[in-house]
């Protein structure tokens, strides 16, 4: 190996272990009982190896006034993420098979005004947003934290979807419409199967965001639909007198796990799809 193969490898290995420093500061800490913890070097391997806080975390821990751990926020989560995901890849990829393959005055106009939306923040729609979900009587549910993550991901989903079916060959499509093919035939028969790398994209990037989103949850939710970043923040501001430490690094992770199990599952086909899409229309 010469040597600037063997520098570049330490530097990477360096660099991951950087990165990587705060999971294992938050896994060890987790298997570690509170007097462990209080007694510092959260670097250390625990002494006494313990799961009690994962369980604490996950089914009894103590969130506001009830003895009750991260399970059914959990479930919540996967409630709003599933569907959410799956609407606003559907309505992407409409928009984006609508956008390139039709040509109409104004479709550079609409397009803009939807690529405008990805920069809009989070705040600016809370009070419309709001006032929308108290209106259609989904305020406080599940359903209506469905709904806000689709709107706010249509101007992600559709920038992926059209900038991806630019560079789609037009002679499929015609060809495709010349033997019978319908408006949502050419859709569903000859794009969509077609659109494998910009699909994983999307739902990964809608995932990511949906499970981790905060402010949402936090604004439109009640007790019973709170999602598990809501939750989370919930556990770790209810301890009073002792923090307990292991549990929130517990929760922490709990939490983290299927981003985490979603980027090690596809994340390569992730850069892919990004590559796959990254000729402009």
């Amino acid at each position: 190996m010469s040597l600037q193969r063997f520098a570049l490898y330490a530097v990477l290995c360096l660099l991951a272990a950087l990165f990587l420093l705060p999971v294992y500061v938050m896994v060890v800490n987790s298997l570690k009982p509170l007097d462990e913890i209080r007694g510092g070097n959260l670097l250390a391997l625990p002494i006494a190896w313990t799961a009690e806080p994962w369980f604490t975390a996950w089914s009894t821990a103590q969130i506001g006034v009830q003895p009750v751990g991260l399970k059914p926020y959990f479930v919540n989560s996967f409630l709003i993420v599933v569907p959410a995901v799956v609407i606003s890849a559907l309505i992407g990829a409409l928009n984006g098979y609508i956008l390139t393959q039709f040509r109409f005055r104004g479709a550079n106009l609409l397009f803009a005004a939807m690529l405008f939306s990805v920069f809009i923040p989070y705040q600016v729609v809370l009070i419309p947003m709001a006032k929308t979900l108290g209106t259609l009587g989904l305020a406080g549910t599940i359903a209506g934290l469905v709904l806000v993550n689709v709107v706010y991901g249509i101007g992600f989903t559709t920038l992926f979807f059209r900038n991806y079916y630019a560079a789609f060959p037009p002679e499929l499509v015609r060809s495709a419409r010349m033997d019978g093919a319908g408006f949502f035939g050419v859709l569903w028969h000859i794009l969509l199967p077609s659109s494998g790398p910009m699909i994983v994209v999307t739902v990964i990037w809608q995932f990511t965001n949906i499970w981790n989103e905060f402010l949402f949850g936090a604004s439109f939710s009640d007790y019973a639909s709170y999602p598990l970043t809501v939750a989370l923040n919930n556990l770790v501001n209810s301890s009073t007198g002792v923090k307990e430490y292991n549990v929130h690094f517990a929760g922490a992770f709990i939490a983290a796990i299927p981003t985490l199990v979603v980027y090690l599952v596809s994340g390569k086909y992730f850069v892919r799809g990004l590559m796959a899409g990254s000729v402009k229309g």
